[in-house]
């Protein structure tokens, strides 16, 4: 796995953050078109730092136009997400995450855990999946991202303020079913990557935002896509086949009268295996707008 690995998935997964104020950003938004539909396609950065302007300009309008909103998923609440998540993050029996470990890197856990006051104790319990999400997660306010507000917070309020229906393209099940169905080997080279490269996460997440902010997604789709790509189950489960997903879904929606607007993970708008990219399949054209 590559050194973005770990920051990729936490942008694909985490919480989302929202920028509050002042400096500009201009990320990439598309529109795809027929007859009698619209559907807008904005790709998100699931953590950021204070400090950027990025609902106005073109994504207000688009949003402002649209009749609905479609996110990747409508969280549900703490009692709900906590069942949900414990049948499938724990290992209650069995070799502890420690163990499963190369013994060269246990040390690095048991670093990581008290660098971030986490018990070792409980988080050995859990599936090396978890763990990882975990630790980034812990990590994330350090960094300066505050993992509790952000921009699908922001669209869900303005719908709600606005009287748009909102919907999910996938559930919390589903979510955590993708990570959760990785074969253990995967998921623990997943982790070795994430303790490996936690020292360098501040600066690869800042460049995956920066790119971002720019509407540059050909560099985003280097930074945020290249681990996935050099792990073949990784990059099929969590970009290839939820994208092509998303498309046939699109293709759908298009036969329904209305104007949408839809919000994924900005991985998922960059790049070879783009839901863009799976449009085209269906002779559907994504056009960037400019602004």
């Amino acid at each position: 796995m590559s050194r973005t690995l770990a920051p990729a998935l936490a942008l694909l997964f985490a919480p989302t953050a929202q920028a509050q104020a002042a400096q500009d950003a201009d990320p990439a938004l598309w529109v795809v078109r027929d007859e009698d539909t619209t559907i807008y396609l904005f790709g998100t950065i699931h953590v950021l730092k204070p400090g950027l302007s990025w609902f106005d300009e073109a994504v207000r309008d688009a949003f402002d136009k649209s009749g609905e909103l479609v996110i990747e998923m409508i969280q549900p609440d703490a009692a709900t997400a906590q069942a949900t998540l414990l049948p499938l993050a724990m290992n209650a029996s069995g070799p502890t995450l420690t163990e499963k470990l190369p013994a060269d890197k246990r040390p690095a856990i048991a670093k990581a855990a008290g660098d971030l006051r986490f018990p070792l104790a409980v988080l050995d319990r859990f599936d090396p999946w978890f763990a990882a999400i975990t630790l980034t997660m812990a990590g994330l306010p350090r960094l300066g991202y505050d993992p509790e507000s952000g921009a699908e917070q922001v669209l869900q309020a303005a719908a709600k303020a606005a009287g748009k229906p909102v919907r999910g393209l996938e559930t919390f099940e589903q979510q955590l079913g993708y990570l959760d169905g990785l074969p253990e080997p995967v998921q623990v080279r997943f982790l070795v990557s994430t303790l490996d490269e936690m020292p360098k996460m501040g600066a690869e997440l800042d460049k995956m935002v920066t790119s971002w902010a720019k509407g540059d997604p050909d560099t985003l789709a280097v930074t945020m896509n290249e681990g996935m790509r050099e792990t073949p189950e990784l990059g099929k489960v969590l970009l290839t086949d939820r994208n092509a997903r998303w498309a046939k879904w699109i293709e759908q929606r298009l036969a329904q009268p209305g104007t949408v607007f839809i919000a994924v993970g900005a991985g998922h708008l960059a790049g070879r295996d783009s839901v863009q990219a799976q449009l085209a399949k269906h002779k559907l054209r994504a056009v960037r707008i400019a602004y």
